[in-house]
């Protein structure tokens, strides 16, 4: 299926509990990081071996729940086209104490909807997309780059990047780990 398990799983449907990196692994390959916000999605991918995160772009977030895909969506699938990636990570940007939000429904929506796209099309019908804890990863992201002296409102985009970065590496450290 390509998309996650654990999407329902969750005692509250609407937000998925993170999957395992890992489990049900599907091999070597690229991945696709994505840091889903509401303005913004912050794309990483890493190296065909798996092992390392690097930053790609900053896409302007456009569809919103309840609409139909557009051009991120586009965008989205152009970047998986490109980087054939074996899986995609979602970063589900949860609360200190595990618990979603309004930014963890738009995410889960966004990687619902980005299944059901690759889904339709035969070349990427297998490609998994999988939801990750990213608690503070763009605070961390934001402290990091204010701390090599990036000016927080010209770096937001950047900054997107970075979340997204750090969110496919934990997945990837994750994966290494459990393999």
């Amino acid at each position: 299926m390509p998309h996650s398990d654990a999407a329902g799983s969750s005692s509250r449907a609407s937000y998925p509990t993170p999957d395992v990196p890992g489990v049900n692994d599907p091999g070597a390959g690229r991945r696709l990081g994505l840091d889903v916000g509401t303005v913004r999605i912050g794309v990483a991918v890493s190296d065909s071996m798996g092992m390392l995160a690097t930053p790609v772009e900053t896409v302007r977030r456009i569809t919103k729940q309840g609409q139909a895909a557009g051009e991120d969506f586009a965008r989205i699938i152009h970047l998986v086209e490109e980087y054939r990636p074996v899986e995609i990570i979602v970063g589900l940007p949860r609360n200190l104490k595990g618990q979603g939000s309004a930014s963890v429904q738009e995410a889960t929506f966004f990687g619902t909807k980005l299944a059901e796209l690759l889904a339709a099309n035969p070349e990427t019908a297998t490609i998994a997309v999988r939801y990750a804890d990213e608690r503070l990863t763009t605070v961390a992201a934001s402290n990091a780059l204010r701390a090599s002296g990036v000016n927080a409102k010209k770096g937001r985009a950047v900054i997107d990047q970075a979340a997204a970065v750090a969110i496919l590496q934990h997945w990837l450290d994750g994966r290494a780990s459990r393999l």
